[in-house]
């Protein structure tokens, strides 16, 4: 009579190896989808502007900061750049927190779309492209507005914005820069 022990261990090792097989697969899948993220969209595309830019100034004038506008979208690669500049540079993600509240103005790639009583407030400054910045103080008063090619690279080879031109923007319109104490004689 045939041992039945014997006869179960090729079965036993076909479940085995099936169960390595499917495990090692499954792990190699998991490491896959990790690297296949959906794409960054940091702009709010159902964005009610005024209320959130209303927020973005109570949040300025509590913590004396100023806002910094990016006006832009999803659709456009070199507001995504700068985004990804801001969060991905240590040095100018600090100097952002310290002294701005950073907010992203959705502007939709549709033009029949696009809020122009918007662009009217701050004096048009969707005349350069996008993005474009518009810094407010903490009281809502337009201080400054800026093309951002002047932080591209000089070499037109090189895509992308240069950090040390992002950074003296930055510190050149914070509201220590702005005020009369920083500049009189102590």
């Amino acid at each position: 009579m045939p041992n039945l022990a014997v006869q179960k261990i090729p079965q036993m090792k076909t479940i085995l190896l099936t169960t390595v097989i499917f495990f090692f697969v499954n792990c190699q899948l998991s490491i896959v989808n990790s690297f296949a993220q959906t794409p960054v969209k940091p702009y709010n595309e159902n964005q009610d502007i005024r209320a959130d830019l209303k927020k973005a100034l109570e949040q300025a004038k509590k913590e004396n900061k100023n806002v910094l506008i990016q006006l832009g979208g999803n659709w456009c690669s070199w507001c995504m750049r700068f985004h990804a500049l801001v969060n991905g540079t240590p040095k100018v993600d600090s100097l952002m927190k310290e002294n701005y509240i950073y907010f992203l103005l959705n502007v939709p790639q549709q033009k029949d779309k696009r809020d122009y009583e918007i662009f009217k407030e701050f004096e048009y400054p969707n005349r350069f492209g996008y993005p474009v910045f518009v810094i407010l103080d903490k009281n809502g008063k337009r201080l400054n507005t800026q093309d951002s090619d002047a932080f591209e690279y000089f070499n037109p080879n090189v895509k992308g914005y240069d950090t040390t031109k992002v950074v003296r923007f930055l510190t050149l319109w914070t509201p220590k820069a702005l005020a009369p104490a920083t500049y009189q004689k102590k």
